[in-house]
């Protein structure tokens, strides 16, 4: 079967099509059969956990691999923000040449409208006037005069590096995924394919990326896990997440019509598999039972005769074996649905003292602002807290002084009732097991060590890293649960508007 989508078609002519598009990857079937339409307005989200092809699909709708079967057209310029940005020899070497690199497409149109301005004045023909008109069309198009301000609006925005000599090597990659990010939003390209784009970026960033791409004129595909930014700008969705038969949920509309063909898509999945295991428990059950009633023998009641039990006995055998039939013939064709994450609690008593935290600080160094500005916070058997506040304020470094692992320079920590602490690092999982598994497979483990250890008091810093969308509703459900006290960083906004109830503590504000 072959799916199809079409995504919200409005003016101008279509930047993406791919029909027939197959995917496969170490033997595994990724996607099969999808037809995509992109044009201009077109924001299509390519959701999903991680490790199920959203960035191998991105890659071959980009031209960096070739699908396994059928076709993909791209129309008018490109603008690519990979998840992986590495520095290499063949590339550019500092923030400046990026950057000159990235504002080519809109640069490159001002100049061919200045030649064919140039060129009209000389000829005033049908084919020097169409020419300008076209040229001008394509300008005024991506306004490409305003494309070196919009450059400097979004690096200040999006928190990027602005020195044009630094060198990209020398850049977290954070740092780099920021510049590439500003840079890519400035050029407004006809197509855009975005791999989570808010990763590295705070509440400011997220907020100017959400505009952008509410203002971007051209088609985007945006892999994210993040459902406040869906929320803002998607039309449709694909749905990359294991279905009952193996092809992609691929709904046209906003984020709450998504959710919605997913949560049916799973109530039907998990009613027909339970329907099959039980009908197939019943037709198993049956043949047991024929199966005992002919080994142990049967026995007529009182008072009948030999030829009764000699004519019953074939009749016996023809059930077994027409319940081996049916049994064997019961096809168990729907697949067992993918299980949810689930998190152990701890035994923590609701309102113990568990940890006392007085003017804790932390300096950067001379003239330069402290990692961890003078906090001081009590925590108890089963409390909340949301620790916020943009890159470099200190989230982080107060996490780790929670969990012991920093020693402040002034002030005191002192844990109490023997407190269990478990901390859950940004990615350390990905630095520790960087060959097995997904990273989200590899989120899903470190939360399952974190909670598995029952501790009295959880800090999570960007918990919701790498997580699709299920395993973030799965965490909240969870955290909500646990009787454990509960620290947790993030810039992920849609935690925050879930987590509104909870109390925060803002930092570098």
């Amino acid at each position: 079967m072959t799916s199809h989508i079409s995504v919200r078609t409005t003016t101008g002519t279509a930047h993406l099509r791919a029909r027939g598009l197959h995917l496969a990857r170490g033997g595994r079937v990724l996607l099969r059969g999808v037809d995509l339409t992109l044009a201009p307005g077109d924001r299509l989200a390519v959701v999903g956990e991680n490790g199920r092809g959203k960035t191998t699909l991105l890659a071959a709708l980009g031209g960096d691999l070739d699908p396994d079967a059928g076709t993909i057209e791209r129309h008018g310029s490109l603008g690519i923000v990979p998840q992986k940005l590495a520095v290499d020899d063949s590339g550019p070497r500092t923030v400046g040449a990026l950057l000159d690199v990235l504002l080519a497409h809109p640069l490159g149109v001002l100049h061919v409208l200045d030649e064919a301005a140039a060129a009209l004045g000389e000829d005033t023909g049908a084919a020097a006037a169409q020419r300008y008109d076209d040229a001008l069309a394509a300008a005024t198009a991506i306004d490409a005069w305003d494309a070196p301000r919009r450059l400097e609006v979004a690096l200040e925005e999006v928190g990027a590096i602005t020195d044009r000599g630094r060198r990209l090597d020398t850049m977290s990659v954070g740092q780099r995924y920021r510049v590439r990010l500003a840079g890519v939003i400035a050029a407004r390209a006809d197509l855009l394919l975005l791999d989570e784009p808010t990763n590295h970026l705070d509440a400011r960033a997220l907020d100017h990326l959400t505009q952008a791409m509410r203002e971007h004129p051209g088609a985007a595909a945006i892999i994210s896990h993040d459902r406040a930014l869906l929320a803002e700008i998607a039309t449709a969705f694909l749905d990359l997440d294991p279905t009952s038969d193996g092809e992609p949920l691929l709904v046209s509309g906003g984020l709450e019509q998504w959710q919605e063909a997913r949560r049916r898509h799973r109530a039907a999945w998990e009613d027909a598999h339970r329907a099959q295991q039980e009908e197939h428990e019943r037709l198993r059950s049956q043949a047991d039972a024929a199966r005992s009633r002919l080994s142990t023998g049967w026995r007529p009641d009182k008072g009948t005769g030999k030829h009764q039990r000699q004519s019953r006995a074939p009749g016996a055998v023809r059930a077994l074996n027409d319940r081996i039939d049916r049994l064997q013939e019961h096809r168990l064709d729907v697949p067992t649905p993918p299980p949810r994450l689930r998190l152990p609690a701890s035994d923590t008593r609701a309102g113990a003292p568990l940890l006392r935290v007085e003017e804790v600080e932390i300096e950067r160094g001379a003239g330069l602002p402290p990692r961890l500005p003078a906090t001081s916070l009590r925590l108890e058997g089963g409390d909340r807290l949301l620790v916020v506040g943009p890159n470099g304020a200190g989230k982080t470094t107060l996490l780790r002084v929670l969990a012991g692992d920093l020693a402040p320079m002034s002030g005191s920590v002192r844990r109490l009732s023997d407190a269990r602490i478990g901390l859950l690092e940004q990615e350390d999982d990905r630095a520790r097991s960087p060959h097995r598994g997904s990273p989200g497979e590899r989120r899903r483990r470190a939360l399952a060590a974190v909670f598995t250890a029952r501790p009295d008091i959880v800090l999570l810093d960007e918990p919701t890293n790498h997580l699709g969308i299920s395993g973030v509703d799965d965490l909240l459900d969870a955290l909500e649960r646990t009787p454990s006290a509960v620290v947790l960083a993030t810039h992920d906004r849609s935690v925050l508007r879930a987590l509104a109830h909870w109390p925060r503590l803002e930092l570098g504000g």
